[in-house]
């Protein structure tokens, strides 16, 4: 399909940073790898809206960033608080208004009201609802975190689905070629795609319960591994990955083969520290 012109970035805050941006970063993913970008008619020409992404390879935002960039749309990406402490790196995050997620701190609650006023400033907000690097051992979406159904319900903006696909060739997750392993060659290609809005009008006006939430989550997920199916022509597994299940049977065969209780391994690695 024609790719849709970039000029409205003119029109944001940010945009000559972007824009420079652009020129350095989307040649190294032209070098990196063959693009195969899909799915921006699915974007909303104007307003703001959230677009919600899986993630199995630390490479993933850069080839994110630069297929958002070319839909005309730019993004502000939730990133790790330590990111903005890099050299020059967390410069041009600042530069270009994306946005420090602060972790298990006081500040932690600063990126979800900055996720809410970009939205409603009519901007696209990123989030990776997993949170962190797919642990599924086929790489499909984890569970969710309620972090974009949260926003998404309190702003009645639209989420978008995107799933990425090929970045883990070239630098694997973990337990995926080893720590620090790089796949420069062949060149490999990375696949970026939206499908259609996720559905979440029957969670719209209702109090924002613990269960709303997980249930607008698993529907945005379910979105984003319908189409990452889409990408990988298969299908993904009936039962979703839970990292928190999988630590509690991880502890439980621990606890197990120690001859004792899950509760009680507990309380020993307590009294341990």
């Amino acid at each position: 399909m024609a790719r849709r012109s970039n000029a409205r970035f003119g029109n944001a805050d940010y945009g000559i940073w972007y824009r420079f941006a652009a020129v350095l970063v989307k040649p190294v993913t032209n070098a990196l790898a063959r693009t195969d970008w899909r799915g921006w008619e699915h974007l909303p020409e104007k307003g703001g809206f959230i677009a919600a992404v899986n993630h199995n390879s630390v490479i993933d935002p850069v080839f994110y960033a630069h297929w958002q960039y070319n839909s005309g749309r730019p993004p502000r990406i939730l990133g790790k608080s330590s990111l903005f402490s890099l050299p020059f790196i967390g410069f041009m995050l600042r530069k270009t208004g994306q946005i420090p997620v602060f972790r298990e701190s006081t500040d932690a609650a600063e990126a979800f009201r900055a996720a809410i006023d970009a939205v409603n400033g009519g901007q696209c907000v990123q989030f990776y609802p997993e949170g962190t690097l797919t642990r599924d051992p086929d790489l499909w979406p984890m569970t969710g975190k309620s972090g974009a159904a949260r926003v998404a319900l309190m702003t009645g903006a639209p989420v978008i689905p995107v799933a990425h696909w090929g970045a883990h060739e070239i630098i694997p997750p973990y337990g995926r070629g080893g720590k620090g392993k790089y796949f420069l060659f062949p060149r490999h290609t990375v696949t970026v795609a939206a499908g259609p809005a996720v559905d979440l009008d029957k969670y719209r006006g209702q109090e924002l319960t613990a269960q709303v939430l997980r249930d607008a989550t698993e529907e945005i997920m379910a979105a984003i591994t319908a189409v990452l199916e889409g990408i990988r022509g298969e299908q993904a597994p009936a039962e979703r990955y839970d990292m928190r299940k999988a630590a509690r049977q991880r502890a439980a065969a621990a606890a197990a083969g120690n001859g004792r209780t899950a509760t009680e391994d507990a309380t020993v690695k307590e009294e341990e520290r």
